[in-house]
């Protein structure tokens, strides 16, 4: 993302090409790599531990039907804030340093919203499957090589 300047500098308010770059970093395709997950964020006046709720969530063996419609619910208020904070970062006075706090926790809520939708997809659960098959057909490649090697150095 957009480096900020020096730090005497991060009480100059953004500048409309600053404004910019941020605005299309959170559109870019990758915008989510490396980014975090805001452990609290407050919705609809309410305080949510979002980070933790949702690692508990990708752990969850299985989702009941309450869980997918609390899933549904806090992606549109995830959507709605983020949307509100887009907007701010959109056409707020702010400083450099505002502007940076304010991209961190709106990428961290789109973060939280795509993992969510896997979630209630079953997307997560299906590619940590898919992650483990691959990684044990793998090993029994190698063990098989590794048979093949010894019996042609003569030691099996």
């Amino acid at each position: 993302m957009a480096d900020i300047p020096d730090k005497e500098d991060t009480d100059l308010l953004i500048t409309d090409w600053e404004r910019k770059q941020f605005l299309a970093a959170l559109h870019n395709r990758l915008f989510w790599v490396g980014e975090k997950i805001p452990y609290f964020v407050e919705m609809e006046g309410k305080k949510c531990k979002l980070h933790d709720r949702v690692w508990e969530l990708i752990n969850k063996e299985t989702i009941s039907d309450d869980e997918k419609q609390e899933i549904e619910e806090c992606i549109q208020l995830l959507k709605k804030k983020e949307l509100i904070d887009e907007l701010e970062l959109e056409t707020k006075e702010m400083t450099r340093e505002e502007a940076k706090g304010l991209f961190d926790e709106t990428a961290g809520l789109l973060r939280a919203i795509m993992d969510l939708r896997e979630i209630e997809e079953g997307i997560s659960k299906e590619k940590e499957k898919k992650f483990h098959e691959m990684f044990s057909t793998q090993r029994t490649e190698e063990i098989r090589r590794w048979l093949n090697f010894l019996k042609d150095a003569g030691k099996v």
